[in-house]
């Protein structure tokens, strides 16, 4: 494998619209919303988007939604696998991109996932269906948070992972959280506090899973002849991986391998560059679990030891040795559905070195010079990992 050497894609715009607790605003709103904001941060017009991709939202997206934003694409993408869909979509504009058949692509999410619950709109649990293989599992409700403890007793019980060291995860994501102002949730937790916390799924308590909220997201992925038109420093997308696993439990051949192995070293391969090399990674961490093995399978710690490796602080943007999830990640900033396209806004700000008090330094105060962001989607069932780089 070697570096990409086609027709280079840029990162020139990204914005989240508001987020939290939003409870007046569709998703269509927040939609346009985060849209507006990012095209704004990019310095570009409206006009100059041929490219469009969107997921989880009307029924036939993305067409819904572009007809919303007043865009007429020439490419679009409607891939959907899950919280993964932003980055698999990030690297098919980037192919496209270089091939010739877009030169501005603009991907877009959002959601009123916690508002609708309040409103009565919607249950906490939506159902993924009985259909095709899931009918095997559903008459045993086998939850989706279900499938996530399973597997992370498996870890515990191969390689001695403790409840304590996945409880670090929650408590090091809310510390770098304290340091955003747009994250849900700031106050400090303690590994006791995670602990005794309502049991949701064992060995899963309340801090040990994402917080709900609303809010959307925006990425403006530009051709290189468009960058010096644009008001903001590049992030350059370096290198792409994506791979899917299984749907049913019993076709996961090891519940201690996520499809981030696959998509992650296939990443850093056309990259041209080394997991040592990364200075912060933005995970999907829908529950404290999925931080842990994405590391392992990421190549940032040996398989097992994910345990070992998350303790003494080393996700912390403050002395942390590779900080994780700098803006608070899914279970302390914002998780309002599908999170995948929030990883690659807080990583491009950490590139261009926008991300205020959660600010990630090289030694001697540099800004970062490379980032990973790595979407899981499912229950482990898909991934997609790009590496950025300024």
């Amino acid at each position: 494998m070697t570096p990409m050497t086609a027709r280079r894609a840029a990162i020139a715009g990204v914005s989240l619209s508001d987020c939290g607790r939003v409870d007046e605003a569709t998703a269509y709103a927040l939609h346009a919303q985060a849209a507006r904001r990012a095209l704004a941060d990019a310095g570009l017009d409206r006009a100059l988007v041929d490219g469009f991709a969107s997921a989880g939202l009307g029924t036939l997206a993305p067409v819904e939604v572009a007809e919303y934003l007043g865009l007429r694409p020439t490419w679009v993408d409607s891939t959907s696998v899950g919280g993964s869909t932003w980055e698999v979509m990030a690297a098919h504009a980037v192919d496209a991109i270089a091939a010739g058949r877009a030169r501005a692509v603009l991907l877009v999410y959002g959601s009123t996932a916690r508002a609708d619950i309040r409103a009565g709109r919607r249950t906490g649990t939506l159902s993924f269906g009985a259909r095709g293989p899931l009918q095997f599992e559903v008459p045993y409700g086998h939850t989706l948070i279900a499938k996530y403890a399973m597997a992370a007793r498996r870890h515990m019980h191969r390689y001695g992972t403790t409840i304590e060291q996945l409880a670090e995860v929650a408590v090091q994501a809310r510390a770098n959280a304290s340091a955003n102002p747009e994250a849900m949730f700031r106050a400090p937790v303690t590994v006791d506090e995670v602990l005794s916390g309502p049991m949701i799924a064992d060995p899963f308590t309340k801090l040990h899973c994402c917080i709900r909220s609303d809010g959307g997201a925006a990425v403006l992925l530009v051709a290189e002849d468009l960058v010096p038109d644009c008001r903001t420093a590049p992030v350059w997308v370096l290198g792409t991986g994506e791979h899917v696993s299984h749907t049913a439990m019993s076709e996961w051949p090891d519940f201690t391998v996520s499809p981030a192995a696959v998509s992650g070293r296939l990443a850093f391969e056309r990259a041209g560059v080394r997991p040592q090399e990364v200075d912060f990674a933005e995970i999907y961490d829908a529950f404290t679990y999925m931080t842990l093995l994405t590391l392992e399978d990421l190549g940032f710690c040996g398989k097992g030891e994910g345990g070992a490796f998350v303790e003494k602080g080393r996700l912390l943007v403050r002395g942390g040795e590779l900080p994780v999830n700098t803006d608070g990640g899914g279970l302390s900033a914002q998780h309002p559905g599908m999170r995948g396209l929030f990883l690659l806004v807080e990583a491009v700000r950490q590139l261009r070195g926008e991300a205020g008090d959660r600010q990630v330094r090289r030694p001697g105060g540099a800004l970062p010079r490379l980032g990973v962001a790595s979407g899981t989607g499912g229950w482990f069932c898909s991934s997609g990992t790009l590496v950025l780089g300024r």
